[in-house]
C-alpha cells in the first residue's frame, strides 16, 4: 500500500472505524467529548463544569453562522460575513454601511438587525427511544410520517414559549435521536462591523487561502425585554493571545458533514448533484457579477448576493475535487467494504443490516431519475418575494393541519423563526428581484423542457422575463403591513389574494409539493430507515467512540496553533499587520481602507493579525470563537485552508487548516483604528472566573 493510499484511507475511516480516528480529527458533541483522549495528547481533561461553560458561553446564528457571547451584556462575537445580510439591510443608498462600516458609539446607536436571530443551547436529552418506539416496524410513507409526527410532538412539548426553540436532531445517520433546546434571541442588534475592504481583504483571490490578512468580525448584542440580555456565561479575553504549538478549542455549529455517507451515495454527490449545484453557481455568478456592472447601487444591494454564491462555489468544487480523486474514493469504497465484512461475520445481524446497503443504492438512483424536478420546482432560488409568497400560500395551508403532519418548516417550534422571517423589516430591492426571478423561471423552462406539465402552467405563452416583470411589478409583498395581514389573516386572507406573486407561487405549488412529498416518501424515507440500520450496526461492533456527523448542532473540536508543510515550503502558523500594508496594491480587492493607512503610525505592525490550527471544522464554524484550556478568546475562525474544502468526507491532520483572526489584532484594531473605546472596555481582558477555567495546556504529547 503506497504511503499517499495508507493516509486516504485513513481520510475514509469514519465509515469503518471512526474509533480510529487519528490526531486532532473531529466535531464532538458536548456529551461524548474525548477528554481522556485530549489528556492524553496535550496534558489537559476538560472537566463537566468547564464543558457546560463552554457550551453556554457559544451562540448559533440562525442564518447558519456561529458565534459567542463575550460580555455579561449579551455581547456576540461572529464574522462580518455572517453579520453581512443585517449590515446590508440597515444600509440605504446614500449610507453604504457595508462599505463604510459601523459603529455604535453610545448603546442608543445599536442598530436591530431586521431578522437575524440568535440562539443558546441550554440542554440536550436523548429521545431515541420515544422516536424508535414511533417508526418501529414501519417502511416507506408510514415511516416518514411517523418521524415526523413524533419529531413535531417532541418539539411542541419541549417550545413552552416563543422564547425557546426546541429541535429534534437526527445524529449518527440515525442512529441516535437528540432533543436540542435553546434560548432564542429575537431582538439582536449590530454594535460594530469593519469595511467590507478589510473584512474580506484579498475578496474572492484568497478565499479558502492562507496567508491572510482578513478582519473578518462583528460584534452583535442580544437584547431581552428591551435591554441587553444578562449572560451568566460568556467568554472572557486572552490578555496573550495565541502562540505557537498552543492546544485550542473551536466550539461552533458546522453545518453539515458526509464523512459516514455509503459509496453510493458519494458517487451521487460526485456524478449529479455537484456537477449541477456547481453549474447553477458558475451561471448565477455571471448573472449577479454583470448585473453589478449596472452602477453602485446595484453592486451595493447584491454583493452579500454574490458572496455567498462565490463562496459556494469554491467550497463545492473543492468537494467535488475531493471525490474525483480515484484513489480517495477507493478508500472510501475499501472502508465500506471491510464495514460490510464485519457485520457479515454475526449472520442474524447481517440479514438486518446487508439490505439497508442495496435499499440506499435502489434510492440513490430513483434519486438521479428526479433530481432536475427536484431541484427546479422546489429548490430553486428566485429571491425573496418569490419565497415569502410560498411561505404564506404554505403557512396558510399547513396552519390549518395538525401540528404533526406539517412540514417541518411550519410546525409550531418553528413558527417564531418563520413569523420574523415573513415580517422582517428588510428591504427587497424589485429589480434585484426580476433579474432572480427571470433567471429561476429560465432554468425551470431548460431543466425540464417547454413541454413539461409544470413549464406550460407556469409560463403559458410568455417569456420567463414578462412572467417575472409581472410578478415583481404587480406584487404588494414588499409591504411590510401587507404581509403582516396575509400572514396573520391566514388561510381566508392568502386565498382571496390577487397579489401577483402569491398567483405565481400558487401556479406552481402543486408541482412542486408532489415532487417534495415523492422524494420525502419514496426516497428520504428510504434512506433515513437504512441509515439506522446501519448505525446500530456499527454501534453493536464499535460502541460509541466517535462523533457524527455535523448537523448544524453545537460541536467541540480540539487542536493546536501548528502551521503546516506545503511541497517544500513551510507555512508559518501567524500573519502581521505589517504583511497586510505590504501586501495592499491600493486596488480591490488587495485595497486596505483609508481608516487604516490614516492610523498605520500608531498600530504596532509587529501585532499578529490571522493564524492557523488544526481543528477540525466545516461551513457553519464561520463566527466561532479560539479559545485556550482557561476557555479565554484567542482568536475568532472565519474560514479554512484549501486542504480543509475536502472535510466535507474526511479530516488530514497533515495539512487542514482553520484559519481565525488573532484575539490580539482584533483589540489592536478596535482601539488604535476605529476608536471602539466603549466595545474595548468591555471586552478587556480580565480574570477567568473561578471553577469555570482550568490552566492552560502548550503542546502535544503524542
Amino acid at each position: 500500500m503506497t504511503g499517499r493510499l495508507a493516509a486516504l484511507i485513513a481520510l475514509a475511516a469514519p465509515l469503518l472505524a471512526p474509533a480510529r480516528a487519528a490526531g486532532d480529527e473531529g466535531m464532538w458533541t458536548f456529551d461524548a467529548f474525548p477528554a481522556e483522549k485530549v489528556q492524553r495528547a496535550y496534558g489537559f481533561a476538560p472537566k463537566p463544569a468547564w464543558l457546560d461553560h463552554m457550551r453556554l458561553s457559544s451562540a448559533r446564528l440562525a442564518l447558519g453562522c456561529s458565534g459567542s457571547f463575550v460580555s455579561e451584556q449579551g455581547l456576540v462575537m461572529t464574522n462580518h460575513h455572517c453579520a453581512h445580510p443585517c449590515i446590508e439591510q440597515l444600509s440605504t443608498a446614500g449610507k453604504d454601511l457595508v462599505k463604510e462600516g459601523f459603529l455604535a458609539r453610545t448603546a442608543a446607536d445599536e442598530r436591530r438587525c431586521p431578522d437575524l436571530q440568535v440562539d443558546q443551547l441550554v440542554s440536550i436529552s436523548d429521545v431515541t427511544a420515544r422516536v424508535r418506539g414511533a417508526t418501529k416496524g414501519l417502511e416507506g410513507q408510514a415511516y416518514q410520517r411517523a418521524l415526523r409526527g413524533e419529531s413535531a410532538r417532541i418539539e411542541k412539548e419541549c417550545q413552552t414559549s416563543d422564547a425557546l426553540r426546541c429541535d429534534v436532531v437526527a445524529l449518527y445517520q440515525g442512529g441516535l435521536y437528540h432533543l436540542y433546546t435553546y434560548r432564542r434571541f429575537q431582538d439582536v442588534r449590530l454594535v460594530f462591523a469593519p469595511e467590507l475592504a478589510v473584512a474580506f481583504f484579498g475578496g474572492d483571490p484568497d478565499n479558502f487561502m492562507f496567508p491572510r490578512y482578513d478582519l473578518d468580525v462583528a460584534f452583535l448584542r442580544v437584547y431581552d425585554g428591551g435591554k441587553p440580555a444578562r449572560m451568566k456565561d460568556w467568554f472572557h479575553w486572552s490578555a496573550a493571545g495565541a502562540e505557537t504549538g498552543d492546544l485550542t478549542f473551536v466550539t461552533g455549529h458546522p453545518g453539515g458533514t458526509d464523512r459516514s455517507l455509503t459509496a453510493s451515495q458519494l458517487r451521487y454527490q460526485r456524478d449529479v448533484s455537484l456537477p449541477d449545484r456547481l453549474l447553477r453557481l458558475a451561471e448565477t455568478r455571471g448573472l449577479v457579477t454583470g448585473f453589478q456592472l449596472l452602477g453602485e447601487e446595484q453592486r451595493r444591494i447584491s454583493t452579500e448576493y454574490l458572496f455567498y454564491v462565490e463562496n459556494s462555489y469554491k467550497a463545492l468544487r473543492g468537494r467535488l475535487e475531493a471525490l474525483q480523486d480515484p484513489v480517495f474514493f477507493q478508500a472510501k469504497v475499501a472502508a465500506e467494504e471491510a464495514l460490510r465484512a464485519e457485520i457479515a461475520k454475526d449472520p442474524a445481524r447481517a440479514a438486518l443490516v446487508l439490505p439497508a446497503f442495496a435499499a440506499i443504492d435502489a434510492a440513490q438512483q430513483r434519486l438521479r431519475d428526479v433530481h432536475k424536478e427536484l431541484g427546479a420546482l422546489e429548490h430553486a432560488g428566485a429571491g425573496d418575494l418569490f419565497s415569502v409568497a410560498r411561505t404564506l400560500l404554505r403557512a396558510a395551508e399547513e396552519r390549518s393541519k395538525p401540528n404533526e403532519a406539517r412540514l417541518r418548516e411550519y410546525r409550531d417550534s418553528n413558527l417564531p423563526a418563520l413569523t420574523e422571517k415573513v415580517l422582517s423589516e428588510a428591504p427587497i430591492h424589485p429589480q434585484f428581484e426580476r433579474l432572480l426571478l427571470d433567471h429561476a423561471l429560465t432554468k425551470l423552462r431548460e431543466e425540464l423542457g417547454p413541454d413539461h406539465p409544470a413549464v406550460r402552467r407556469v409560463l403559458g405563452k410568455s417569456s420567463p422575463a414578462e412572467i417575472a416583470a409581472r410578478a415583481v411589478d404587480g406584487s404588494r409583498l414588499r409591504e411590510l403591513a401587507v404581509r403582516r395581514r396575509l400572514w396573520e389573516e391566514g388561510a381566508a386572507a392568502v386565498n382571496a389574494s390577487d397579489d401577483a406573486m402569491i398567483a405565481l407561487a400558487r401556479t406552481i405549488d402543486p408541482d412542486a409539493r408532489a415532487i417534495r412529498r415523492m422524494y420525502e416518501d419514496e426516497i428520504d424515507s428510504v434512506v433515513k430507515k437504512s441509515q439506522e440500520a446501519i448505525a446500530e450496526a456499527r454501534f453493536a461492533v464499535q460502541g460509541r467512540t466517535t462523533y457524527p456527523d455535523a448537523t448544524f448542532t453545537l460541536r467541540l473540536s480540539y487542536g493546536q496553533v501548528k502551521g503546516w508543510r506545503e511541497g517544500t515550503r513551510e507555512v508559518p502558523p501567524f500573519t502581521t499587520f505589517a504583511g497586510a500594508f505590504e501586501r495592499d496594491t491600493g486596488k480591490d480587492p488587495f485595497a486596505l481602507p483609508p481608516s487604516w493607512h490614516a492610523a498605520k503610525d500608531r498600530l504596532d505592525l509587529g501585532t499578529r493579525f490571522d493564524f492557523v490550527t488544526t481543528n477540525d471544522i466545516i461551513g457553519g464554524n464561520s463566527g466561532s470563537p479560539v479559545v485556550n484550556a482557561r476557555a479565554e478568546i484567542v482568536g475568532l475562525v472565519f474560514d479554512g485552508n484549501i486542504h480543509s474544502l475536502g472535510g466535507e468526507y474526511g479530516f488530514d491532520e497533515a495539512v487542514n487548516r482553520t484559519v481565525a483572526v488573532h484575539s490580539s489584532a482584533l483589540l489592536e484594531a478596535l482601539e488604535k483604528i476605529y476608536g471602539a473605546r466603549r466595545l474595548v472596555e468591555e471586552l478587556r481582558p480580565r480574570p477567568a472566573t473561578t471553577g469555570k477555567a482550568a490552566k492552560g495546556a502548550k503542546g502535544p504529547r503524542r
